[in-house]
Formats: C-alpha cells, structure tokens, sequence
C-alpha cells in the first residue's frame, strides 16, 4: 500500500507544493459536495474545509452552503502559501534542502524491479540524471510524481486552494498559512531514507493504477465521504509509522493548537487544509473534540 501513499498524500494530506503540476483535462465527475465544518463559541467562527489539492478543469465544488461560509469568513488560512505563476519561494525552499552532495545515485535507491520504470520516468521527466543523483530521495519523489500529475491533467490552478486564495484575494480578505514552504518540505526531509525509498517507489507506479486510485479519492472527497478518506488512508499509513507521524499526527497537532488559539479571538475564518487531516481518528476535528470544542459537520 505504501506504493499509493505519496500518490494519495499529495491529493489529500498537503503536499501542496505539487501545486504547479497542470496538462490536459483528467476524467472525473463534474460535481462535488465535499464536507465543511464549523467550530464555533458565542464570538468565534472557524470553518473547517477539507481539500483536494489538484482537480480537472471546470470542476464544480462550490456549494451555496460553501459560499456562504466563504462570505462569512473575514479571514482564509491554508497549509502553505504556493504561488503556482510564480514559485520562487517554493523553489528556494526546495533547493535548500532537497538537494545534497555525496548521495548514492538514484538508480541505486530503487530495487532492481523498477529499474527500467525509474530509466523512463528520468526520462520523460526532462531533468538531467545527473540532477537527480544530487535530489535526496524524496525530492526526486515529489519530481517524478509531479509529472504523472501533468500527464493525468490535474492542474494546481483548478485546485481549491488556488481558487479560493482568489476568491478571498479578490475581496480584499488576509490570507496566512500554518505552514511555510520550507517547514512543509522539512517533515519530508526529516524522514529516514526507507521511508523516503517508499514515497519514490510510490512515484513509479502504473499510470493506470494512478488513475484509478486518484478516481477513489476524488468521489469520496465530492461525496463528503470522510470514512471513506480515513479508511484509505488509515490502511496505507499502517504500514510505515514513520510516515504516519510526519504527515498526519505532528502536523495535526499543531494545526488544532493553532485552531485553539484562534479560537480566543472574535471573528470567522476558514481553515482550508487536504481532506485527509481532516478524517480518521486523529484527525484535526477529532483532536479538537477531544479538548472540548464544539465541532459541527455543516455539509
């Protein structure tokens, strides 16, 4: 199952610098209703917004019961801030730590089995071998999927954290992020190399099985499906610890920390995170039922 994982992740857990990925029209239902919830006392309003970070062109997401969210809130809050026109912050972030001297040659950080899958992706990738033999493993990760991503037509543009950071922008509304590039880079750069050997395996899989698996996440996420998403994601992060505490448990926490002190300010924001954080037992809403604040599923 970890072969999926970093396809799923990317999708559903926050791997938002995969934003700038874009191609042709991918298949997909064309209509949505995904889960929003709202945290509230008698002065403070946070909506809760679970995301798919990629989606087709002309996918239609945007509720009246959303919209009214969006016109309530005087604030948006994403993971991180990426601007696909232009990544210069994402791209220094990235060349900060992604990159190291010394490194074996990628070809020796893949099994023999997928050699040849690794020899076409290089390829089709368009970035010189040389370059990736300097990449850690989870940068040549995140390269390589970036490109399936293109391929599947999936455009960060169309993804619901581009839309609304313009929707909010257009407005006049503040924009903040729980995380910057860099930190968000570091929980991966902060995994132990089998760990990151497995997010690589996940980039060379079947296009098809890609395809397949990305369909699965989408219709539970426009169907508001949020045992669907836990289920999935549960299952995959069993299977590597490491993981499951860099993308979800860690990250989580500090996120519903953040929430929690929000919450001692008058007025309403919308928190707009991947999906995933937002389903499974140690899902932020969970997390911040566990402490006592009134959690409501509003869609």
């Amino acid at each position: 199952m970890l072969k999926s994982l970093l396809r799923r992740a990317a999708a559903a857990l926050g791997l938002t610098f995969l934003l700038v990925a874009g191609g042709a029209e991918a298949r997909a239902p064309r209509v949505a209703h995904p889960a929003l919830w709202e945290v509230s006392d008698p002065d403070t309003t946070i909506y809760l917004f679970g995301t798919i970070h990629l989606l087709p062109e002309h996918y239609q997401w945007r509720t009246a019961k959303f919209n009214q969210a969006v016109d309530r809130s005087q604030k948006l809050v994403v993971e991180t801030i990426v601007d696909d026109k232009n990544p210069t912050k994402l791209m220094t972030a990235m060349a900060a730590i992604g990159f190291a001297k010394g490194l074996p040659p990628i070809a020796d950080r893949v099994t023999p089995d997928k050699q040849a899958a690794l020899d076409a992706a290089i390829e089709k990738s368009g970035v010189p071998r040389v370059v990736f033999d300097q990449m850690k493993t989870w940068t040549a990760g995140f390269t390589l999927l970036s490109r399936q991503f293109r391929d599947m037509g999936l455009k960060g543009e169309s993804g619901v954290e581009a839309v609304l950071r313009d929707s909010f922008a257009t407005k006049g509304k503040p924009i903040g992020e729980l995380e910057t590039n860099l930190e968000q880079l570091g929980f991966f750069d902060t995994l132990p190399e089998k760990a990151q050997r497995a997010l690589l395996d996940g980039a060379l899989g079947e296009q098809n099985a890609m395809d397949e698996e990305f369909a699965g996440m989408l219709d539970a996420w426009a169907k508001g499906d949020v045992k669907g998403i836990a289920r999935t994601f549960d299952r995959d992060l069993a299977e590597s610890p490491e993981l499951q505490q860099a993308l979800i448990r860690t990250r989580n926490a500090n996120w519903t920390r953040w929430i929690k002190q929000r919450m001692a300010e008058p007025g309403s924001v919308m928190v707009a995170v991947g999906a995933g954080h937002l389903a499974g037992r140690e899902s932020v809403v969970e997390m911040l039922k566990a402490q006592g604040f009134k959690v409501r599923q509003i869609q």
